[in-house]
């Protein structure tokens, strides 16, 4: 390892290779706190055997991140897991909605299903602006 921070993905790969895996604390002097326990956490997740693992950590976030690490990448058997990472979908009617009323995105969800498709349709019109799509 070069003098680089340390990301997420290199403590996932550290812990799903287990003890045979290189120590990413021992490797270079790194601050407990670089320990991204939420995003090694939601790695862990997508994946069964991995999962209640996971779901342990985010129980006690009080514990130090370099236990964490370690009660993982002894407890977790080794594999390699590959999966793609969840992005929030995004939604062209509730665009519009939020555009139009002016809505956070958590109200414009709550408020969708009010819409008809042809109030939707309305708002789009009433909302062009013109232009090349």
């Amino acid at each position: 390892m070069s003098n680089l921070k340390p990301t997420p993905f290199t403590f996932l790969n550290s812990i799903n290779e287990g003890l045979r895996g290189k120590d990413v604390f021992g490797d270079i002097s790194i601050e407990e706190k670089a320990y991204p326990s939420f995003m090694v956490n939601r790695g862990l997740s997508y994946f069964a055997d991995t999962c209640l693992f996971a779901n342990e950590m985010n129980k006690h976030p009080a514990i130090p991140g370099r236990s964490q690490y370690e009660f993982l990448r002894r407890t977790i058997r080794p594999s390699k897991r590959f999966a793609k990472w969840l992005k929030a979908d995004s939604d062209a009617d509730m665009d519009i909605i939020k555009r139009a009323y002016g809505y956070s995105s958590d109200k414009a969800r709550a408020v969708r299903s009010l819409f008809t498709r042809e109030m939707i349709d309305g708002l789009k019109t009433s909302m062009d602006r013109g232009g090349k799509a």
